[in-house]
């Protein structure tokens, strides 16, 4: 169903599933400490070397403890809330889940929100491991398991339904347990961090794309194009969809970057305002909270994906549910190099410095992902 032109679509930035609920083991009294900080820089694009690989691949065979290092929130609240602890259970394998070796780990927006308490009504028990976007290797199958094996090589979100019942072991651990359905096997010419920061941020802007119809042809306006989701839109929308035309606005630095990932008409915010442009789109992609502005530049009959602020009527809500067919769907378009993995200059972090991690993220000038790694 394509929206009218007064329409918005909110899309909510959600994965994937309703977990049975694991049991943490946080003893009393024990040490819980944050780790030193540690400086570092990144690449966007870069594939790094090849040492990752090499120490996956003896992760299978490492005899798997029954405790982990993990950052944990017992109570809602500020970054202040994020605490490591290194006693926490291992989580337990269900039958048509996978345990993972977690080698990196993206964040999203939807990772603050959670822990500051705004879908507190639908989330699983306290006290929570966040976490959505994995990569890593598979440790351990379940009975159940049929397409993945030990040695595996493979990313995905853990959460089938980011605000309904999201996982109490989420992804910034040592180990995580995810459903087979909700994986695909890494793609061959991505290193971890280049894969984890891909699975929310690509499967919302796909799942979006396809609600609204989109098609070769069409045209399309992406607000905020230089976000982990938005810069991932204007790649499908090229690559995949086959868009003839691709606008997409983004603050002075970054637009650059837009043309890059394939934007035929880069969009200075700070200095134009897309609403005032003289040509309507098949769809704006709203990934910014702007849905009264982009209703203005839609053709009739055309479509509005809002991924936050409010919606104008008669607007509707609807939730992306993802699964790792996106993500195999996808696979062939990344190994390929049509679609790239945007991580933010400075948004690689160690795993010492996660609440640093959320406090970056949180100040909304990320372009593309933030990504944690190395994880022990």
């Amino acid at each position: 169903m394509v929206a009218s032109a007064t329409t918005c679509k909110l899309t909510l930035l959600t994965a994937k599933t309703l977990s049975p609920k694991f049991s943490f083991n946080f003893p009393v009294n024990k040490q819980v400490r944050t780790l030193k900080q540690a400086s570092f820089s990144y690449l966007p694009f870069r594939v790094r070397a090849s040492s990752q690989a090499a120490s996956a691949a003896t992760e299978a065979t490492k005899v798997i403890p029954s405790e982990m290092k993990a950052w944990v929130y017992g109570e809602y609240g500020g970054v202040d809330v994020l605490k490591f602890d290194e006693n926490v259970s291992v989580p337990e394998v269900k039958e048509d889940q996978v345990l993972i070796k977690v080698v990196a780990a993206a964040l999203n927006p939807v990772d603050a929100k959670r822990r500051q308490g705004k879908f507190k009504a639908t989330d699983s028990p306290l006290p929570t491991v966040p976490g959505y976007d994995v990569a890593g290797v598979v440790v351990k199958v379940g009975s159940q398991v049929k397409e993945f094996k030990e040695g595996d090589e493979v990313y995905g979100d853990v959460n089938e339904k980011a605000l309904e019942g999201p996982k109490q072991f989420g992804s910034l651990a040592e180990y995580t347990a995810v459903e087979e359905k909700l994986l695909a096997l890494k793609p061959k010419n991505l290193d971890f961090v280049q894969a984890a920061s891909l699975p929310l941020a690509i499967e919302t802007a796909y799942e979006g794309l396809e609600r609204t119809g989109f098609s070769a042809g069409k045209s399309i306006i992406v607000l905020n194009g230089s976000g982990g989701v938005g810069s991932l839109v204007i790649q499908l929308a090229k690559q995949v969809f086959g868009a003839a035309k691709v606008a997409a606005t983004s603050g002075t630095r970054n637009l650059e970057l837009l043309k890059s990932l394939g934007a035929d008409l880069a969009i200075d915010y700070t200095k134009e305002n897309f609403e005032d442009l003289p040509e309507k789109f098949d769809v704006v992609y709203d990934a910014i909270g702007q849905c009264d502005k982009a209703v203005k530049v839609v053709k009739e009959g055309g479509a509005v994906v809002a991924l936050t602020g409010a919606v104008t009527p008669p607007g509707f809500r609807f939730v992306v549910t993802s699964n790792g067919a996106v993500l195999k769907k996808l696979n062939p378009y990344l190994e390929s190099g049509k679609v790239k993995p945007v991580i933010d200059p400075k948004g690689l972090f160690p795993f010492s410095q996660v609440a640093e991690a959320f406090s970056y993220i949180e100040t909304n000038r990320a372009s593309g992902k933030v990504v944690i790694h190395p994880i022990p």
